[in-house]
């Protein structure tokens, strides 16, 4: 078992991930839209997202002190869940707002269209804030199984400082070069993969772009081979250029 390094007091440290996915689609005809949007209420309703967090929370060691969720119309849904380190003794009456301990875990999703190319793009935030020595990395590899993924962004930063027993500032307490050191290998096969860190500030930065389009996975209702493979490509060519547009922040096929 690693040693843990001994700190005068509590742990003041503030580690903070914020994980965003995007998940990308193609619907063209009306009733493709509304497979889609039953798509996204089954995926990323909000009975499920509390679901992942509390799954979150539990990974990290942490008790959940209250839920807040929020489903709307006509797709979306957004959770809330306020931690704390250790078990709390805090009984509820089913009270939404309660007390902050130490940390919090929120998830917000975004849904995005455009009626003249048939791409529909949605996005999930998902952003884990803990105080002491538990840190959510080690969340990651649940997350990126938990969505279908095409691309991946993930922040990470420590904030603050605590000291050690003899009166040193101690400025991170865990040892981190990269985001991918906590991503499974076979995962990180499946993306290519760009980071951008500031080690001297403690601030991580990690993109993922999903390498392999399987087209079927990205139709509703229509088998991909009932297709022309003109249509193929075009559909698999529209999926790319959003993708890639997305993953490097600049509209890098627009006209």
């Amino acid at each position: 078992m690693e040693k843990k390094m001994k700190i005068f007091g509590f742990n003041n440290l503030t580690k903070s991930l914020s994980f965003n996915i995007y998940d990308i689609s193609y619907a063209n005809s009306e009733r493709e839209r509304k497979d889609y949007i039953a798509y996204v209420d089954e995926q990323f309703n909000s009975e499920r997202l509390t679901k992942i967090l509390i799954d979150v929370a539990e990974m990290i060691q942490a008790t959940v002190l209250s839920v807040s969720k929020q489903d709307y119309d006509p797709q979306g849904a957004s959770v809330t869940l306020l931690i704390s380190e250790k078990p709390n003794m805090r009984t509820g009456d089913g009270t939404v707002v309660a007390h902050l301990d130490k940390s919090h875990i929120t998830v917000h999703t975004y849904p995005e269209s455009h009626p003249n190319n048939s791409i529909a793009t949605f996005r999930v935030d998902i952003d884990v804030t803990t105080c002491g020595e538990i840190t959510p990395l080690s969340t990651l590899d649940y997350l990126i199984d938990s969505f279908d993924s095409d691309i991946i962004t993930m922040d990470y930063r420590v904030r603050g400082f605590t000291r050690t027993l003899s009166g040193d500032k101690l400025y991170i307490d865990h040892d981190i070069t990269s985001i991918q050191n906590y991503i499974d290998c076979e995962t990180l096969k499946e993306y290519d993969a760009i980071d951008i860190n500031v080690y001297q500030a403690n601030i991580f930065h990690t993109k993922m772009l999903v390498k392999e389009i399987d087209l079927q996975n990205y139709l509703f209702r229509t088998d991909v081979y009932e297709l022309p493979p003109k249509t193929r490509m075009r559909i698999t060519d529209s999926l790319r250029r959003e993708m890639i547009e997305i993953f490097s922040g600049s509209n890098v096929f627009s006209k």
